[in-house]
Order: structure tokens, then sequence, then C-alpha cells
């Protein structure tokens, strides 16, 4: 499984009107209620899962990132969204430096391999220099969503 295959262009957020980690977070899920990744009724237990996730340790993992994340029962497969900051978001990130990017994603609970090799593939992709930069000059979630298949797809 790679980046490609969680997001499409509609999960992608080429401008979030987020100032701080917990309005990302919020706006990041409700991305994921309006293309029906998940349902409405479970909006608030999910992003209480991510946020408490979040509260005991922050997913700002430094070079501009930010990747909360959560197992929850409420859906079946991975999804995520990605926002993208041009001014930057306090995340309480490890380097004190505010986040760019935003990669939520959300697993099935009880699938701890696929959540640790998940996180592990984002974190790598995202570490890429080339790739951050071509993601952060993309005009808009199509051009994103290029991106992201280029750099998603084995080689």
């Amino acid at each position: 499984m790679n980046l490609a295959d969680i997001l499409g262009p509609e999960n992608l957020l080429p401008q979030t009107k987020a100032a701080n980690r917990w309005d990302a977070i919020d706006e990041l899920i409700d991305n994921l209620v309006a293309t029906k990744k998940i349902r409405p009724e479970n909006r608030e237990a999910i992003a209480a899962v991510v946020k408490k996730r979040e509260t005991s340790m922050s997913t700002g993992i430094g070079f501009g990132i930010g990747i909360p994340h959560a197992s929850t029962d409420l859906i079946t497969e991975v999804v995520g969204a990605l926002g993208r900051s041009k001014t930057g978001i306090n995340f309480d990130a490890l380097d004190n430096q505010p986040v760019n990017l935003v990669m939520l994603f959300l697993v099935p609970q009880g699938q701890f391999q696929k959540h640790l090799h998940t996180l592990a593939s984002i974190a790598k992709l995202l570490h890429n220099k080339d790739f951050r930069n071509e993601l952060e000059q993309a005009p808009d979630s199509a051009a994103m969503f290029e991106v992201i298949k280029k750099y998603s797809t084995p080689k």
C-alpha cells in the first residue's frame, strides 16, 4: 500500500485554513466526511481518537511535516487526507518549526502491522526533500496527486 492508494485528488487540500494542529485535524476529518471516507455520525468519535493520540505526543516530526493518525473500529480500510499550508501551522513539532504538510490517516482497529507500515511509508516519502518541494509547488489538488503518484509508485 502506498500513499496514492490512500489518497485521491478529492482528499488533497491545497490550502488549509487551519492555524493550529487541532484545526488542521478537524479540517482533514471534515474532508474525509465530505468525501464519504468516514460516516458523518462517526466524525466526533474519530476526531476524539485522533486528538487523544496527538495529545500524548505531537506528530509534528520536523521538516514541516505533521502526521496525525489513529486506529479506530469505525472504518474498514485505511483512509487519509493531506492538507498543505503556505503560511505554516503551529503543530508543536519536534523541531519547533511550523508545519506545511499535514497527512492525517486512519487505520482499522487491530491492524497494528498495517498501521506501522503505513506510518513508516508516509514518513519515508515525506522525508524526501524533492517530493516535499514538488508537493509544495503543485498549483492544485490534481497536480498534487500527480506528484504523489510519481513518488509513490515503486520504481
